[in-house]
């Protein structure tokens, strides 16, 4: 059969199916996707309401305690400080079914002051923004500096940076906060109503949750930077229910966090969309168990962003490799060694950490030591070739500068390693989904985020998904149920030998990648097309 009667015949199925309706396939409708720029490029409508919201920070009015922390640092004897005064708005409303079940609004503000003394470092913090405070905090530091500086085998030395000076806001059209609750709510129940018509769907969850976050950031050096994000997390789920069999499952909406505004949200249109994720959920209620065993699978960008955070974004984190972090699960099986040398792909696969993408939850203008934000390769022709790293870490693998990423989850904690953006680039032959599967003979399809598992290394691993489809000669047959897959980071990214074009790139990520002792959780996002791989699949449940 000629490739274009194959794709005209999978698009006539495709139809009948519900899946080309419901965006799954499709670039300019692809609710699991998010669209191909997931946020504008630049700040918000004109300079002047860029500048308004810089002008509005109330941090400008402390910006004097920050000096003082400065002041106090170097006359106690810091050979480096910065001091940081953070404030983050949080607001999340949820509805379940045809009500809401809760709202929440929730304001922190603080400053924090980082110290380095005799060779170590020294932290503290406090929400009591008045100069008796800030001495008092900066005092703390000098003398946990010293405290430390007893234990350290040697002084901890920062690559150079120049300094920064500059303001920058996240690029967004709606600021989140400015939406009435009562419509965000509104927004939400509409949609919940009319996937409960579904027959089927028995419940409905949604939320959206957004944080304003403001740094202003001075350090010794001479760096001055403020700088607002906006972020963005929408969600909706429907259920199944066979109450005969005593059966469910549950269908998400395969929306992605955003470094956006409220436009995001809308965009995901869950009153459009809600019935399709509803009769997804029916459908993979009665869906066909998996069969188990070694097979191709083509993974859409809404399932491989989350294997590519575990096996590439948290073992390429440099205090990980060195065995300097071990704090939520675990260091690498990557070495510092292996840069140049270890084959972690195939030829065709290129990971890029990048910390400037537009939209992508990590993205910002400086990090928290001021450092500017860059793009640089991790994998490059499926070799290991760079790093994350702070100004400290630079130089533990003799690299001349930072690569910008420092950064703390508010004003309580202190900075230190966080994974940036990082992402799979598209292949150059343009593929779409449709020619990944029109490649395949036997494989199965898979959507969305599920469950996952990985080793204390970083290395062995299990991912489920949302939704999957069987593929047979090219074609997409029926759905699945059950469905993992299984295997090593090497062994899954050698074996991949098809990648999507960058029509099909698009971005994923989560609110909350948890690092550190005591915990801190860093908002990141992976991009990437839909590629191709070889894994042991298994089956989770099953009809036995």
């Amino acid at each position: 059969m000629s490739r274009r009667s194959t794709t005209s015949s999978r698009r006539s199925f495709l139809a009948v199916s519900g899946l080309a309706s419901a965006g799954v396939l499709l670039p300019g409708r692809a609710l699991w996707a998010g669209p191909s720029r997931p946020a504008p490029a630049r700040a918000p409508g004109t300079a002047e309401r860029t500048a308004a919201i810089i002008d509005g920070s109330p941090l400008l009015a402390d910006e004097r305690l920050a000096k003082q922390a400065l002041e106090e640092a170097r006359k106690a004897g810091a050979s480096y400080s910065d001091a940081r005064l953070v404030r983050w708005l949080r607001e999340r409303v949820s509805v379940r079914d045809d009500h809401v079940s809760g709202v929440s609004h929730s304001e922190e503000y603080g400053l924090a002051v980082r110290v380095l003394c005799e060779g170590a470092w020294g932290f503290a913090a406090t929400p009591r923004l008045e100069p008796r405070a800030v001495k008092a905090v900066v005092a703390q530091a000098i003398a946990q500096a010293r405290k430390n500086a007893m234990l350290r085998p040697g002084p901890i030395e920062l690559a150079p940076a120049p300094a920064a000076v500059g303001s920058w806001v996240s690029p967004h059209e709606v600021d989140p906060f400015t939406v009435p609750i009562k419509d965000k709510a509104e927004y939400l129940i509409n949609a919940a109503n009319a996937t409960l018509k579904v027959p089927g769907v028995k419940h409905v969850d949604a939320f959206s949750f957004a944080v304003r976050e403001e740094k202003l950031l001075l350090t010794s050096d001479g760096t001055r930077t403020l700088q607002v994000f906006f972020r963005v997390n929408p969600g909706f789920s429907a259920t199944a229910v066979d109450g005969r069999r005593g059966r469910f499952a549950s269908r998400a909406h395969e929306v992605e966090p955003m470094l956006a505004g409220w436009e995001h949200c809308q965009a995901a249109d869950f009153v459009g969309a809600g019935p399709k994720i509803g009769e997804d959920a029916v459908r993979k209620l009665h869906a066909a168990s998996v069969e188990p065993g070694e097979q191709t699978v083509i993974l859409a960008p809404s399932n491989l962003w989350l294997t590519i955070h575990e096996s590439i974004g948290h073992p390429t984190e440099l205090d990980r490799a060195l065995g300097y972090e071990a704090n939520f699960a675990g260091t690498s099986f990557m070495r510092a060694e292996d840069t140049g040398k270890l084959r972690v792909g195939s030829e065709r696969v290129h990971l890029v950490a990048d910390r400037t993408q537009p939209g992508g939850l990590a993205t910002t203008a400086w990090d928290d030591e001021g450092v500017a934000a860059q793009r640089w390769d991790i994998i490059k022709d499926g070799v290991l070739v760079g790093w994350q790293t702070t100004r400290e870490q630079a130089g533990w693998i003799h690299e001349p500068a930072s690569r910008g990423c420092s950064y703390a989850d508010g004003y309580g904690s202190v900075a230190f390693q966080r994974m940036p953006n990082v992402s799979l680039q598209p292949g150059a032959e343009g593929y779409t989904t449709e020619d990944l599967i029109n490649a395949t003979d036997r494989g199965i399809l898979i959507t969305g985020r599920g469950s996952w598992s990985i080793d204390h290394q970083r290395y062995n691993f299990q991912f489920g998904g949302q939704y999957f489809w069987e593929i047979r000669n090219g074609r997409l047959t029926r759905p699945l149920r059950d469905v993992a897959y299984q295997a090593n980071t090497v062994d899954f990214w050698r074996s991949c030998d098809m990648i999507g074009g960058v029509d099909a790139y698009r971005l994923g990520g989560s609110f909350s990648d948890g690092k550190g002792e005591p915990g801190q959780s860093n908002a990141v996002s992976h991009g990437c097309p839909p590629a191709r791989f070889r894994v042991n699949v298994l089956n989770t449940g099953g009809d036995r």
